[in-house]
């Protein structure tokens, strides 16, 4: 047999015998690291591998009214969801759903392209799943790999009120609300938020915590089929609030106001506590629980009557007559004049070529101060308020709470416009407006702006004579703020009498808002603003008192007629049920001692 030579050198053999030694030790003493020295670290790893976190929606806080009847309540609903990670072919599977549970596909796309957030998490698709559509997509789920559905807690009124602006809404935290929303953080996509109302103003104590469910997945990231729990966090459900609403003057506001645009506002002086406070036409407040399609969003969005807006905090309106206690307050603090100066009015007052005309074209006839307010005589403020300086009546307005924020407990609220010099120069020019624009603002028109919020912090100063308590909706553990005006007792006494001539007085043009109870003393002040847009505004804001007891009222009505004549009467309906719900609790608790 032949035989070849070895030629390897011995040094050679013992270099590479060298070498393999090494990799073998190296092997073993990462192995030994990885196994004994980093066992804990990778052991954590490991099993944070085959769990997979899953949120458990915290059900929000309820909300009550004055009496403990809830407005708004939660209930179970069902949630589909996708898993992208567990999806063979989302564009196949999402007809599959659609065909099979009569589900939007363009509404399964969209959700799905908008919460999409990484392929292990799971993507809200729709909610308010009925039994019969979960059952069809039960019956064809080897077909639909991903797609899986829980249960959910969804808003739900019970309460036969709407109180839709007051209550507001809630909405789901989507991908654009993450990337622009300073509390981001505190959210993920798909929970849930307080977007409007109450819900809004109150989010931080209603929301309550997300709890966590720890599920065992496989190496797909797919739950197991039998997989046991790795531990529960259970979430902590939100606060509860208790309004200051009464839900049967809700009622009587909403069912009053049906057809109408406008405003109401019901509330306590004392306290400033709102019992009842509606912006018509509303809309129905389960509009934005669940899922809101595109044509009942077009509905209410695209009306001319703007059902959406809050005309009680963000609408702007010419105050009208309602204004004239004030020019009074301004002329009376002044010493300007006194309560028995008297003119003349024919029905129109000239001003240079321009005629200003009084409500009544038959005119009052002579007036002093008094017949002016409860008759609500046009031409007597039109000579009166150019013996005002402009600013000292902007600054007594001021004092009363208008033109700035009423700062009632909503999210947000408009200012109004309180003309002053400034504000008249910077829009006329220097020198540009005339004698003829003091005559407007004298009857609350012109440049004059309020909302309804700042008319309620108004008429509760005049009927507690000089400070209020800001108007709120929600009693909280510490006191709310109050406004004061510093006005004189004369100035108070005088203007008391005067409000009261214009629901008692016989030419008063408040007389319909009197109940028939002559136990139940009133008074306030009608107000009828012109509207470039149509028929005026009516106005009425008042208070009734029977014994201890107070409560007052604003109430505007758009392109309604008179005040007086339409505004009125309902405040004589809210005054009756008011004092009417008083007697039947003294009623029952004189029974039950």
């Amino acid at each position: 047999m032949l035989k070849t030579e070895n030629l390897v050198p011995q040094s050679r053999l013992l270099v590479l015998a060298g070498f393999s030694l090494l990799l073998i030790l190296i092997l073993v003493f990462r192995f030994f690291q990885l196994q004994v020295l980093r066992y804990q670290q990778y052991k954590v790893k490991s099993e944070a591998n085959i769990i997979r976190a899953q949120s458990i929606p915290a059900p929000r806080g309820l909300i009550y009214d004055r009496n403990g009847q809830i407005l708004v309540d939660n209930r179970p609903t069902y949630v589909l969801l996708a898993t992208p990670a567990e999806m063979t072919d989302p564009d196949s599977i999402l007809p599959i759903i659609a065909e099979h549970s009569g589900l939007d596909l363009s509404q399964l796309q969209a959700a799905y392209d908008k919460n999409y957030r990484g392929r292990f998490q799971p993507i809200r698709l729709a909610k308010d799943l009925t039994i019969y559509q979960l059952s069809r997509i039960a019956e064809h789920r080897s077909e639909l790999p991903g797609i899986s559905y829980k249960q959910f807690p969804e808003r739900y009124y019970p309460a036969v009120v709407r109180a839709a602006h007051l209550i507001g809404y809630i909405r789901e935290v989507d991908r654009n609300f993450l990337t622009t929303a300073e509390i981001a953080s505190e959210y993920r996509i798909g929970d849930l938020i307080g977007w409007r109302g109450l819900e809004k103003m109150y989010e931080a104590s209603l929301r309550g915590k997300n709890g966590v469910r720890y599920l065992q997945v496989d190496v797909m990231g797919r739950a197991m089929e039998g997989g046991a729990e790795r531990g529960v966090i259970k979430p902590l459900p939100g606060n509860d609030i208790h309004t200051t609403v009464d839900s049967d003057l809700q009622n009587l506001i909403e069912a009053e106001m049906e057809g109408y645009r406008g405003a109401v506002v019901v509330s306590l002086p004392q306290t400033g506590e709102i019992l009842a406070q509606g912006s018509f036409p509303d809309y129905p407040p389960d509009l934005f629980s669940g899922a809101t399609l595109s044509e009942d969003w077009t509905h209410y969005a695209g009306r001319p009557d703007n059902p959406l807006l809050n005309r009680v905090t963000h609408g702007y309106y010419p105050p009208g007559s309602t204004f004239k206690p004030l020019v009074a307050i301004a002329l009376l603090e002044n010493e300007i004049i006194d309560t028995s100066q008297t003119i003349t009015c024919t029905g129109s007052y000239r001003l240079g070529r321009r005629t200003f005309a009084c409500w009544n074209p038959a005119g009052h006839g002579k007036v002093n101060l008094r017949d002016a307010i409860e008759q609500s005589c046009n031409v007597y403020f039109y000579n009166m308020i150019q013996l005002t300086p402009l600013d000292v009546w902007a600054q007594v307005v001021r004092d009363f709470g208008f033109g700035s924020l009423a700062q009632i407990d909503l999210p947000s609220e408009q200012a109004g416009i309180i003309p002053d010099t400034d504000f008249m120069e910077a829009k006329y020019g220097q020198g540009r407006w005339t004698k003829g624009h003091l005559l407007n603002i004298a009857i609350g028109q012109g440049d004059v702006l309020v909302t309804p919020i700042q008319m309620l912090t108004y008429v509760n100063i005049l009927a507690n004579q000089g400070g209020a308590v800001r108007p709120h909706l929600v009693e909280k553990g510490s006191d709310y703020p109050e406004i004061d005006v510093t006005v004189s007792p004369d100035t108070w006494s005088i203007l008391q009498r005067y409000l009261l001539g214009v629901t008692h007085g016989e030419n008063g043009t408040g007389k319909l808002a009197q109940p028939r109870d002559t136990t139940i003393v009133t008074a306030g002040k009608t107000g009828t603003s012109e509207n470039p847009h149509g028929e005026p505004h009516a106005w009425f804001i008042g208070w009734a008192q029977q014994g201890d007891q107070m409560v007052s009222v604003v109430i505007l009505m758009e392109n309604s007629g008179h005040g007086g004549d339409v505004a009125a009467p309902l405040a004589r309906k809210i005054f009756q049920l008011y004092f009417q719900k008083l007697a039947e609790q003294e009623h029952h608790l004189a029974y039950a001692d």
